[in-house]
């Protein structure tokens, strides 16, 4: 069975048909830029170009960047505040008349790993982190998905989030070195394990391709390993949201 995965980005709106048996995508994905601002009308057009792109005429299921629930957009984290209050699977539905599932994009992307990555039958409580422009977290329990476990959101010092301390973006906004940075990351590891006592890490996204730079500095008493998935989990995951909570 295929359903068209999409996954909504800060910078880019990325899917592809996605074989939710095996994981596998089924045609080159497609890309087209987050239009600039990320107001709910321009970028429900962006998700109709991606439809149109695949002749798409099946489920859709799509990754989103804010806490999601019932298909309702309940935070803005890093995007137009508009989007606060937003039912959005209706919004893309009304512009692709199309069925649409909207989950939180760190969620899709941890869906993916633990069903056909590195999560793959890793029982207890996991946490996947996608390392990007935020920290996305998704958060299972004996492979069953917590939803909208936004720990890169949590308060850090002096009311900051702490994501804008330790995320990938903050290592090139202040030009750190990885092992200036990567220290950062591991307070960040070492403050989610206090709260929440995870049995595994799974760390995701562009800079879990340089672990190699910053590990020594990894000294957090919890297993890490790294995704598998990469790029290509946000939308796997999204696909697979769309088969486990039909619309």
């Amino acid at each position: 069975m295929e359903i068209l995965g999409i996954d909504i980005g800060g910078s880019g709106i990325k899917g592809a048909p996605v074989d939710i048996t095996t994981g596998e995508l089924t045609a080159e994905r497609f890309r087209v830029p987050t239009p600039k601002p990320t107001k709910p009308d321009g970028v429900a057009e962006s998700v109709k170009i991606l439809v149109d792109h695949f002749n798409w005429k099946g489920p859709i299921g799509c990754g989103f960047p804010t806490v999601v629930k019932n298909g309702m957009s309940v935070t803005k984290s890093n995007i137009h505040r508009s989007w606060v209050g937003t039912q959005v699977d209706k919004l893309f539905e009304e512009a692709t008349g199309l069925p649409v599932t909207v989950i939180n994009d760190a969620d899709s992307a941890g869906l993916a790993e633990m069903t056909f990555g590195a999560g793959r039958g890793k029982m207890g409580l996991v946490i996947t982190i996608t390392i990007g422009t935020g920290l996305g977290t998704g958060v299972f329990f004996d492979g069953k998905l917590i939803p909208n476990f936004e720990l890169g959101r949590v308060f850090y010092k002096n009311g900051e989030l702490i994501e804008y301390f330790a995320a990938d973006s903050a290592r090139k906004k202040e030009n750190l070195s990885y092992k200036v940075w990567g220290k950062r990351f591991n307070k960040f590891l070492k403050h989610t394990n206090r709260i929440m006592s995870p049995d595994l890490f799974i760390i995701g996204g562009g800079a879990s391709k340089k672990l190699d730079l910053f590990e020594n500095q990894i000294t957090v008493d919890v297993p890490l390993i790294v995704a598998e998935k990469r790029n290509n989990a946000g939308i796997i995951g999204a696909a697979m949201a769309a088969n486990y909570w039909p619309k």
